[in-house]
């Protein structure tokens, strides 16, 4: 029977906590079911098993970390909107250490949640872009600048990669800097 209160959403939420707390890698469907109190086939109940898990994670985060930077966004334009937006994103990171890695899943076509999640916090890259007079291509470039340029160096952050004697902060600020002075010089015509 399964236990009272317990569904999909719940136990995603609960792996992400769990993710949170001890690491993506170390999320599995018999520590969540420990978490929960259930026994690991009841987990089968609410998700088909670990990638099914994996997958529903990823749209919960990807929903989460859109809805941040469509806030951090909201109301600015240009150099401004991009560094809101650039520091949600790191502290999103940084709040949400297990769950942030799933937000670099490419989101599963057959969820509908999830392609939603996507299209929302890749819209609110492009509207930032919009800013700098950048769509189509042009903002499709330069959004994969900078997810990358951000997701490198949150990632590196998180794994203690950054051990020059610099504030890792002012660092964080000149990146942003000079993200800002690359979209503002972007290449108008493809050649």
């Amino acid at each position: 029977m399964p236990r009272v209160g317990l569904n999909q959403q719940a136990v995603v939420r609960e792996a992400a906590r769990l993710a949170d707390e001890v690491g993506a890698d170390q999320l599995t469907l018999a520590a969540l079911a420990g978490r929960l109190g259930v026994a690991l086939p009841s987990l089968y109940k609410h998700v088909r098993g670990a990638d099914a898990l994996a997958q529903k994670l990823s749209a919960l985060a990807t929903a989460e970390l859109a809805d941040e930077l469509t806030t951090a966004a909201v109301g600015r334009a240009g150099g401004d909107a991009l560094r809101a937006a650039a520091h949600a994103y790191r502290a999103y990171a940084r709040r949400h250490p297990g769950r942030y890695p799933a937000t670099q899943r490419v989101p599963d076509p057959t969820d509908p949640e999830h392609v939603a999640a996507g299209e929302r916090a890749v819209g609110a890259i492009f509207a930032i872009l919009r800013g700098y007079g950048l769509d189509g291509d042009a903002a499709t470039d330069a959004t994969r600048m900078l997810r990358s340029t951000l997701h490198g160096f949150v990632s590196l952050e998180a794994a203690g990669g950054f051990g020059l004697p610099r504030a890792v902060d002012r660092s964080f600020d000149h990146l942003i800097t000079a993200l800002d002075a690359a979209f503002q010089s972007w290449p108008r015509a493809e050649s």
